[in-house]
């Protein structure tokens, strides 16, 4: 029986530790608008269930869907964004980067007081595996981040790594077709120029 997960990576939101430690940011204007839009292309889905990272730019970027359907957010901690690094001091960008990148090929690095690959997937993929084996045959939304998108995606099949998370977007929405437990398809349905251009 075929599962369909929607991934959604949110829309655009400032960054700052402090927010980070508080539950992130919210949208922008244009991540909330962008919102509304993810919103308009997923209202004819036929979602059964909308779910969320507990951080507040995952779960504002799926809100306009949940209100037209008339449906309840789950939010899930486990589910929150992946630091590779610590959220307690800045670290330049391009290390930052550099680090999300060496993570893909080595599962158990980390820059100081972050969260190797590894670990991510070990707190995020039994939430993941649970809501297949509760929701079989349905269709379900997840507010998510591109790290922990592409670090859920490698869990099925490791040739989504850097470079897939690199490429995505601010919003994105992947549309993920399990037969049990195995990941058999995966769609892009945003659209950049469609939507941006």
């Amino acid at each position: 029986m075929k599962t369909t997960i929607y991934m959604v990576r949110h829309g655009l939101a400032p960054f700052s530790l402090e927010h980070e430690l508080q539950g992130g940011a919210s949208l922008s204007d244009k991540g909330k608008s962008d919102a509304k839009r993810v919103a308009e292309l997923l209202k004819n889905e036929d979602i059964d269930v909308i779910v969320s990272s507990a951080y507040h730019r995952a779960k504002e970027t799926v809100s306009p869907l949940a209100e037209i359907l008339e449906k309840e957010i789950m939010l899930y901690n486990e589910l929150i964004e992946r630091p590779i690094a610590s959220l307690n001091y800045p670290v330049a960008e391009e290390e930052l980067i550099n680090g999300i990148e060496r993570s893909f090929t080595d599962m158990d690095y980390c820059m100081p007081e972050g969260e190797t690959t590894r670990q991510a997937q070990e707190r995020a993929i039994p939430v993941i595996l649970q809501l297949l084996s509760e929701n079989e045959g349905k269709k379900l939304v997840i507010g998510t981040h591109g790290n922990i998108m592409t670090i859920i995606l490698n869990y099925f099949d490791d040739k989504y790594g850097f470079q897939f998370w690199k490429q995505t977007s601010k919003p994105d929405i992947y549309k993920l077709e399990f037969e049990e437990n195995k990941l058999h398809h995966v769609e892009r349905l945003w659209s950049d120029s469609e939507f941006n251009g």
